[in-house]
């Protein structure tokens, strides 16, 4: 069946009804982390502590957090026909994601980052799109039935823009809400129709590259928020790091989500964990201001772990930290 809540009411099931099914269109990759005590400068050797693979990609990081967090989600992406690929997929099917729309892609690598973490946990990271940028509009274009009958559909930058534009088309024309997680954010504005989603959730870096507004203290933020609703965004969350998050409703109401303490091991994926998190929440009938709250958990929590999917909580990781911080919702 059909969603049939309107695309301006950016919550649909009542809490606890069903698992929400959520689609999410994007990346997967190889991330190979390195870790060292500091991140190199340009033109500098640096020796490294440790070297990993794991299993990243923001699209693919977002489908095992929403999954992990009690939706039904099916996965709409691209690998090569290298063992990365293998891999990935299988990596995918453990955490419950449906990968019958992972396609493999004949004579092409897989997508891979190159990821450096300091001991700080900041990061710095080089991707190679592989497969996913051969993720095309006729990939989405197939799947039209099933993001019909989505509860929400989660998006990225890491795959072409037609692509993403192709998958915002279908779900609007369906009235299913839709997330935008706008990074890798182009320098500029994005296109219209990419702009035009229920719920857009950059971070500081994105909001500025989108708006062409520094994003420094709150007031930059809710500058730059608005910025992005007038330029198309129903609501917006502005993921803000140790500044927690903020929220600007569709009218215009303000929310300050103030960030969680914690010790951070690696921020890598952690703005993923938040996107998968939101998206849970909202198509569990939760308020926006609410469903940011549950992010931050998610986010905070990811930055406590190392690498990329594997640092993704499950629901009862989040509803006991968020119990722990004095947050006493269930989702």
């Amino acid at each position: 069946m059909t969603n049939s809540f309107p695309r301006s009411d950016v919550t649909s099931n009542p809490a606890g009804s069903r698992r929400p099914r959520i689609v999410v269109a994007g990346s997967i990759n190889m991330d190979l982390v390195a870790r060292m005590n500091r991140l190199p400068r340009p033109g500098e050797t640096v020796s490294g502590e440790s070297f990993l693979t794991v299993p990243g990609g923001k699209g693919a990081n977002q489908a095992v957090a929403a999954s992990r967090l009690g939706a039904d989600v099916v996965f709409i992406g691209r690998v090569g026909d290298d063992a990365f690929g293998a891999s990935l997929r299988q990596l995918l099917v453990a955490a419950g994601v449906d990968t019958s729309h992972v396609s493999i892609t004949q004579g092409c690598c897989s997508g891979v980052a190159v990821i450096g973490v300091d001991a700080n946990g900041a990061n710095a990271i080089t991707v190679i799109p592989g497969a996913n940028g051969r993720l095309t509009e006729t990939d989405i274009e197939s799947c039209a039935e099933m993001i019909a009958t989505a509860d929400a559909v989660v998006l990225q930058l890491e795959t072409p823009i037609d692509t993403v534009a192709a998958a915002i088309h279908i779900a609007r024309r369906h009235h299913v809400i839709t997330i935008l997680d706008p990074a890798p954010a182009p320098a500029g504005p994005l296109p219209p129709l990419l702009m035009s989603v229920d719920i857009i959730s950059p971070n500081q870096t994105e909001a500025e590259a989108i708006t062409g507004i520094p994003v420094v203290d709150l007031a930059s933020a809710t500058e730059a928020a608005r910025a992005m609703q007038r330029n198309g965004a129903r609501q917006v969350v502005l993921k803000l790091g140790e500044l927690g998050a903020l929220v600007l409703m569709q009218d215009g109401t303000i929310h300050q989500i103030p960030a969680i303490p914690a010790t951070v091991v690696d921020t890598t994926a952690a703005g993923d964990a938040f996107t998968a998190a939101l998206a849970v929440a909202i198509c569990e009938g939760h308020s926006l201001e609410v469903a940011a709250r549950w992010g931050t958990c998610a986010g905070t929590i990811a930055c406590t772990r190392f690498g990329a999917q594997p640092s993704m909580p499950t629901r009862i990781d989040v509803e006991r930290f968020g119990a722990e911080h004095g947050l006493r919702f269930t989702l």
